[in-house]
């Protein structure tokens, strides 16, 4: 499998935000560690570890510029090149408040407040890395249109990769895998306390962008280096 490589945010490794992500996932994307993953109230050990699978082969994340492939003659050595040029640049500021939401069926982190500075931090990250991507295939082309997308996002496939940028990106980190309503809305409920006891209260700083790779699916995504900002 040629290795794809994603641009996200994700809280420092030490942050009870990451350890909060990191323990309903089951995974920690920093250290390769795989647990259990903290099922809530409602929920089995096993319905969870079903439930959140697909986030879990992601590793805890916020999606700045989506999973890609290197372009031709590029090197990993390049895109941390460009991301340490992208990070010294920019400004750190506080992450929003977040609170536990569900979107499209599934059950994410989302700001309870619109972000400009993450919304410019994300258009920062799709320009920033483009020249370095290699161009979708088009069963990837295929895998995405799947989705219903309309004429705005359709193009902003063809041109980045990825359907929600500039205008329909929307900041979020995942918990869940789709799920029908009632079950939703049961996950937000149950995974709610568990956010204000353990992460809700401590604030998190946006200081960095961070680079995953996965090698191979069955081992998923991981952390290769974090972009410290420099400003």
């Amino acid at each position: 499998m040629t290795p794809r490589y994603a641009i996200y945010y994700a809280p420092a490794p030490e942050s009870p935000l990451w350890a909060f992500g990191s323990a309903v996932l089951g995974y920690d994307a920093a250290t390769g560690a795989r647990r259990p993953p903290m099922a809530p109230e409602g929920f089995t050990q096993e319905e969870w570890t079903a439930i959140t699978a697909q986030p879990r082969r992601y590793g805890f994340h916020a999606t700045l510029k989506a999973p890609f492939r290197l372009a031709n003659g590029a090197t990993e050595d390049d895109l941390v090149s460009a991301g340490r040029v992208f990070a010294r640049g920019r400004k750190r500021f506080p992450l929003p408040q977040l609170t536990i939401s569900t979107i499209e069926g599934f059950v994410a982190l989302t700001p309870v407040e619109r972000s400009r500075e993450l919304e410019a931090l994300g258009a920062g990250c799709v320009e920033a890395f483009e020249p370095l991507r290699a161009p979708l295939t088009d069963e990837e082309f295929a895998r995405r249109l799947k989705a219903p997308l309309d004429d705005r996002q359709r193009a902003a496939l063809e041109r980045w990769g990825y359907p929600h940028v500039f205008e329909d990106f929307r900041f979020h980190m995942t918990l869940t895998g789709p799920l029908a309503p009632d079950q939703a809305r049961m996950a937000a409920e149950g995974l709610a306390p568990l956010y204000a006891e353990r992460a809700a209260p401590i604030a998190t700083t946006v200081d960095a962008v961070t680079l995953y790779v996965e090698e191979r699916a069955a081992d998923g995504f991981r952390i290769v280096d974090r972009f410290v900002f420099g400003g």
